[in-house]
């Protein structure tokens, strides 16, 4: 799959997790969901890979984790509040600026339907 269909394969898998489970459980739930659905789809992906993290040339000791990389190459963050904040959005840039990808999608199943942002660096 190449461009936008990568994305789009995620964010189909996603829309039929919150088709089944509606609004209103907590992220690990939506998580463990998608992994099941993405799973199913052959969408493969890593459960929660641990990025380093450059500062001025050095390793950090500590790592970021995203909740999953698919595809090898797109950064997933997953959210289940009632509203996306800045800080939502600048978790997931950081992000994908760690795994040094440059496309990552920020996917909300908090709210009454679905709601996701794609981010490329």
């Amino acid at each position: 799959m190449q461009g936008d269909q990568r994305t789009y394969a995620i964010i189909g898998a996603a829309m039929e997790v919150h088709r089944i489970l509606g609004p209103g459980y907590l992220e690990a739930v939506y998580q463990e969901a998608l992994e099941i659905e993405l799973t199913l789809r052959a969408i493969p992906f890593e459960h929660k890979p641990g990025l380093p993290i450059d500062y001025k040339g050095h390793k950090l000791d500590k790592k970021y984790y995203p909740d999953l990389r698919v595809m090898s190459e797109i950064i997933i963050e997953l959210k289940a509040s009632r509203v996306l904040h800045s800080i939502d959005e600048a978790q997931t840039i950081n992000a994908i600026k760690c795994a040094h990808h440059e496309v990552g999608l920020l996917i909300n199943f908090g709210e009454l339907s679905l709601k996701w942002k794609r981010f490329v660096v």
